[in-house]
């Protein structure tokens, strides 16, 4: 699609998130040429590599494409954080102003089966956070530490308040809780603390271990991604939406069983009645077997939706 004529622009971007590996998007460049292509306002993504002359590669087409770009960044593990720095001052290069990061790229219910070990979790993520700040103010370059279904919003806010500064924040998630029992609008309370975003709409639909949910275009899902969106204008006028438009097939949500609950001592059923009465009322009949290429179809909507309601 890089040699087609853009479609009209979007004031959305979009997240390397929203395309499986399948898709062959390795080459950051190659992904900022589709998505110009596509009429998307910029990228976030990891840089293909850290070596100097690619970042000025990545600013010089940005650039040229009047495109913005945000990077992905992973943080510490243990003692070492030079890939960290390393990571941050070639997004920094690249001409981003913020790399966003979580603390954990897995799930929470599917990753731990006790309370202890996800308490270890927590204590080596407040320590991973801790050693990249020094690093975040060396370079002047902000965290957008996502809510990825590792905590709740109320940790989520805890977290945001102990570390929010000039260069950390939240990037600021829209779906991701619904798996850990938050309501769908309660992500508006992290819009304080956001300077990132991943813009996202999802579906759920009744399973005999819970439910299943999974990411749908824009407007046909139970998130209110216009309200979400004021409250995140509200706080920084000037913040970027990122499309993470996935397409896969229903993530199961085992809320169910056992094993989901080891980690959640402080939650009570009703977090449990409220979630499953939404999934009773707004339930739909969800799409299963997503090639890759409908990825494209789906990133083409929803900006498409950004362009007629907040071009």
């Amino acid at each position: 699609m890089s040699s087609a004529a853009p479609e009209p622009s979007s004031p959305f971007g979009v997240c390397i998130y929203s395309y499986p590996s399948a898709a062959g998007f390795k080459d950051t460049i190659q992904f900022m040429d589709h998505c110009h292509a596509m009429g998307a306002a910029g990228i976030q993504m990891h840089l293909a590599s850290l070596d100097a002359a690619y970042a000025d590669r990545v600013r010089a087409k940005a650039a040229e494409y009047g495109m913005y770009y945000e990077g992905i960044a992973t943080l510490p593990k243990g003692d070492d954080t030079a890939q960290f720095e390393a990571q941050v001052a070639a997004a920094k290069r690249a001409g981003a102003r913020l790399v966003r990061s979580a603390c954990l790229g897995s799930r929470r219910y599917e990753t731990f089966s006790d309370l202890a070990s996800y308490q270890q979790f927590v204590k080596d993520a407040h320590q991973a956070i801790e050693r990249a700040l020094p690093i975040l103010e060396k370079q002047q370059v902000a965290l957008a530490l996502e809510n990825h279904k590792d905590w709740t919003i109320e940790q989520m806010v805890a977290v945001q308040q102990k570390y929010h500064g000039q260069y950390f924040g939240c990037c600021m998630d829209f779906g991701n809780n619904i798996s850990l029992l938050d309501a769908p609008n309660a992500v508006a309370q992290l819009a304080p603390y956001a300077i990132s975003t991943h813009v996202k709409d999802i579906a759920v639909a009744a399973d005999d271990a819970g439910f299943r949910m999974t990411e749908v275009p824009l407007g046909q899902g139970v998130v209110d991604v216009p309200a979400l969106i004021s409250a995140a204008r509200a706080h920084r006028p000037n913040i970027r939406f990122n499309l993470e438009m996935i397409t896969r097939d229903p993530l199961l949500i085992p809320c169910l069983t056992d094993k989901y609950w080891a980690t959640f001592p402080d939650r009570d059923g009703i977090y449990l009645a409220r979630t499953l009465t939404l999934v009773r009322e707004k339930g739909r009949e969800l799409p299963h077997d997503n090639p890759p290429a409908k990825a494209d179809e789906n990133v083409a909507l929803c900006l498409r939706y950004g362009r007629e309601h907040y071009a």
